[in-house]
């Protein structure tokens, strides 16, 4: 029998009593491990039109956390990470690979003074996710923070947390410039995959990272009721100044900025120079303003969608929420629907 799948759009959450009287008494924070505490659940993805020092810096400094991403020098992603750490008390993450260079980079970005290294590959559920994180385990032991991914299964948790992971990306495919799905056939709906590696948390308690999928606000609060600890979102950020790369200017001097995937061709003739698979796209999204004005706009929604189910915390959320599936006709009255 095939299993059902469901992602988002297939659900909406189910309005509650609530004693809310203000947004302000509701905490939408949560804990990496015991030393990194995030009051905005919400993490910048590895990309190189997403996160780089700026958007690190700025990440941070509004609560959550920006992943500086691995398409680069090593020196450059160092001076990255320093140009994001000049006040000490700014979180930075960023981002190696499994093979080549990863142990060094992971040296030197240690010694910048990173505090999350992130193990990021599109199938973490394998024999050289699982190598790295014994090697960087063995390096660093619990001296600092290793995130890994992505996987979509409970097993795929599981394994990932005895190979080392101390958090876990979960989602394969499914973002908006992600063709993973179509390309290999592979995958699982997201809201699904969240649910799914949500049941190893009495046997492999970690921190689950919804990564992929997230198109606005209701997105985020639903992976947070339905499993997730935090989620990783590109298309949210893109186009903000604090992303890397020029402004473009078009013929009717509207502005734009790119979003590309890393399985695009473009970006990997930029970052490798040559293509090994075709799994994303490129496009160019215009310019959206200050990353701040976004993130706390997403702060409010999150909170807002807290407050329907009478929550105050993320805890009380997950056990008090309640969901029904929705039908296309349901979405279509979802959405805003009086501009034809």
């Amino acid at each position: 029998m095939i299993q059902k799948a469901l992602t988002f759009d297939d659900i909406l959450l189910v309005p509650q009593y609530s004693n809310i009287k203000s947004r302000g008494e509701i905490d939408i924070g949560n804990n990496l491990d015991a030393n990194l505490q995030l009051s905005l659940p919400i993490i910048a993805s590895p990309m190189d039109t997403v996160c780089e020092g700026s958007m690190a810096s700025h990440m941070s400094r509004n609560g959550g956390l920006g992943i500086i991403h691995r398409y680069n020098t090593i020196d450059e992603q160092v001076q990255h990470v320093a140009s994001a750490k000049d006040n000490t008390n700014q979180t930075v993450g960023a981002a190696v690979g499994v093979t080549d260079d990863f142990e060094e980079r992971a040296c030197a970005l240690k010694d910048a003074g990173v505090d999350v290294i992130c193990v990021d590959i599109a199938h973490g559920h394998h024999i050289l996710m699982k190598r790295a994180l014994v090697i960087l385990k063995d390096m660093f032991g619990d001296s600092i923070h290793i995130m890994a991914g992505n996987v979509a299964t409970k097993e795929g948790v599981c394994d990932l947390v005895r190979w080392g992971a101390d958090s876990i990306r979960v989602g394969i495919g499914g973002g908006s410039i992600c063709s993973t799905r179509i390309q290999t056939g592979h995958g699982v709906p997201n809201l699904a995959a969240i649910m799914e590696c949500a049941q190893a948390e009495l046997e492999h308690p970690v921190p689950l990272i919804a990564d992929g999928g997230i198109k606005n606000p209701g997105d985020i609060v639903k992976a947070l009721a339905l499993g997730a600890d935090f989620v990783m979102v590109g298309s949210l950020l893109a186009g903000t100044i604090e992303t890397p790369g020029d402004i473009i200017y078009s013929s009717d001097n509207s502005k734009y900025k790119t979003y590309r995937g890393m399985a695009s061709k473009d970006a990997q003739m930029n970052w490798r120079g040559r293509v090994s698979s075709l799994e994303g796209v490129s496009t160019f999204v215009p310019l959206r303003g200050s990353v701040a004005d976004i993130l706390q706009g997403l702060d409010r929604s999150i909170r807002s969608g807290f407050s329907y189910s009478g929550a105050h915390n993320i805890q009380e959320f997950r056990e008090k929420v309640k969901f029904v599936m929705q039908t296309s006709a349901g979405l279509t009255e979802s959405r805003t629907h009086i501009i034809k």
